[in-house]
């Protein structure tokens, strides 16, 4: 593994792992904002929290598929170190 693939790696795997997480706290906070401008409440803590629970439950429901792409690329990072280190 050559440290060009190895970086590219890095980004398609922090893209695939944080993508849902980052969308489904950018869709809670469009809701919530919306929400709040129709009934005019603007309470900031009322859309974190909003945006926490959401985010959480990405990760119980795509927690083993977002940890197995982290091991596998931990995996062939350790794998490839000796070709990268060379």
């Amino acid at each position: 593994m050559d440290p060009t693939r190895l970086v590219v790696d890095a980004l398609s795997t922090v893209a695939y792992v944080g993508g849902p997480l980052l969308a489904a706290a950018l869709l809670a906070g469009i809701a919530v904002g919306l929400a709040q401008a129709v009934v005019q409440v603007n309470e900031a803590s009322l859309s974190f929290i909003v945006k926490l629970v959401c985010v959480a439950a990405i990760i119980v429901a795509l927690g083993s598929t977002l940890s197995a792409s982290l091991i596998g690329y931990t995996r062939r990072c350790f794998t490839g170190i000796e070709t990268v280190v060379r």
